[in-house]
């Protein structure tokens, strides 16, 4: 299959594309996704192997994820691999899947924890906290709307503010913070259980979700053999740095127990910085609402990028493929992904947007491993820019943790996993009563 012509302009370089990737997945995960770990398992040991074993996947992932996105180039990135390695439904299915689950949970969940993290300045109710969180979505959209540019820049200041800001805090946390070494010892009470892991890896990989990101915007890359791999790998390593640093220093803080309590984790633990004074979770709460902005800008700069892809590809309604002629943005995609954000925000609290989007989006992360080894088969002589490093046993770990993750879940919980598939499914009936009947008439139309 030829490459399509890509009609948005490469304007992202290295630079861009790293801040994109680390800017992207640093956001609300790590200031809240630590206090339903902490509740879910009870000890620091179980707590630290769950983030280890999160950000060993993510890299493997990003290792894999690599070699498909030097080699295609495109927008909407894994919409595009499972196009090339398994064919049009799987990709309108993941097309599927973010309209309807996936981008709309991840915008409202971002969008929630700045909402609550502004509640300490400002007293919100719980709906307060919630129309709040939809108007963000608005404003983000519009800087989005009106160039990649200015969404970069965003990106790059926001992504430089926050990493630095947290390598502070885990230096000030191990340096002056009232903490013990002794936070880190078990106390024996809680039983070990890697079904318990699993189920705390799904808000785990919330945290670390957004290290494929980057590859919706393929099409905007610069010299993207070359970037690409470099921004994948760098940017997920410098991720898993700052998140395990981070947890060690929230551990070291307040003790695994009381962190199952604190839903504002991070500001909690900076008031125990006496250095901060009383302003500790002040400033802590100002970096979140930083962090969390920037996450939602690169959310909304890397993720309509899907939709607008299966409209270009006649996998959506042709007018979702629009790209505005002033700001070179592809505008109606841009301005759906932000309403779907909206009303997902506005009827689902933060807990079952972050499990309702990894569970939806983990089976095409694993679709997307596996056209790695079906492209290798069938096209072994194809050009690639770069060759997945570990090959093939990281993307086989990969595919073996990833797949136990998505059955512990149905496992553990049943009814909420079976939702969200059973969403997910729909999408077959839906592509073949449309698009797919569609798709047969013009074969049949172009066959001699």
């Amino acid at each position: 299959m030829t490459d399509p012509a890509e009609r948005l302009p490469r304007t992202v370089g290295l630079f861009s594309a790293v801040a994109v990737i680390v800017g992207t997945t640093i956001g609300s995960g790590i200031f809240r996704v630590p206090a339903t770990v902490a509740a879910r398992l009870g000890e620091p040991g179980p707590v630290l192997l769950a983030w280890v074993l999160g950000g060993m996947l993510a890299l493997f992932g990003a290792l894999t994820l690599a070699e498909l996105a030097a080699m295609y180039p495109r927008s909407g990135g894994i919409f595009a691999y499972l196009e090339e390695g398994f064919g049009p439904l799987p990709a309108f299915l993941f097309g599927w899947s973010q309209l309807t689950v996936i981008r709309a949970s991840a915008l409202g969940g971002i969008a929630t924890i700045f909402a609550e993290y502004l509640g300490y300045f400002v007293r919100l109710s719980p709906m307060g906290v919630r129309y709040t969180a939809a108007g963000t979505i608005l404003v983000v959209a519009l800087i989005n709307y009106l160039g990649v540019r200015h969404a970069a820049r965003v990106m790059g200041v926001a992504t430089i503010a926050k990493y630095a800001a947290m390598i502070g805090l885990v230096l000030l946390a191990f340096t002056v913070g009232e903490g013990h070494v002794a936070n880190f010892t078990g106390s024996g009470m809680t039983t070990f259980s890697l079904s318990a892991v699993g189920a705390a890896l799904v808000s785990v990989m919330w945290a670390y979700d957004g290290w494929a990101d980057l590859s919706y915007i393929g099409g905007e890359i610069k010299d993207p053999g070359r970037n690409f791999p470099r921004a994948l790998i760098l940017g997920t390593v410098l991720i898993i740095l700052v998140y395990l640093s981070l947890n060690a220093a929230y551990i070291y803080l307040v003790p695994v127990p009381q962190m199952a309590g604190e839903r504002l984790i991070a500001a909690t633990a900076a008031s125990r910085i006496p250095l901060l004074g009383g302003a500790g979770a002040g400033v802590v709460s100002a970096i979140v609402m930083i962090s969390c902005f920037g996450t939602l800008n690169g959310s909304m700069l890397t993720n309509p990028r899907i939709f607008f892809a299966m409209a270009d590809r006649g996998l959506f309604l042709k007018s979702v493929a629009r790209v505005s002629p002033r700001f070179q943005t592809p505008s109606v995609a841009i301005w759906l992904a932000a309403v779907l954000g909206c009303a997902y925000v506005l009827f689902n609290d933060f807990q079952q947007l972050a499990d309702r989007f990894i569970l939806g989006i983990w089976p095409f992360y694993i679709m997307a491993i596996g056209a790695v080894f079906t492209l290798r088969r069938r096209l072994p002589n194809a050009e690639r820019p770069y060759r997945t490093i570990g090959y093939p046993v990281v993307p086989i770990i990969f595919l073996l943790a990833a797949g136990g993750m998505v059955v512990n879940a149905f496992v553990t919980d049943p009814v909420n996993t079976g939702v969200t598939f059973a969403i997910l499914g729909a999408g077959i009936p839906v592509y073949y009563l449309t698009l797919g009947r569609k798709k047969r008439a013009a074969d049949v139309v172009a066959k001699p």
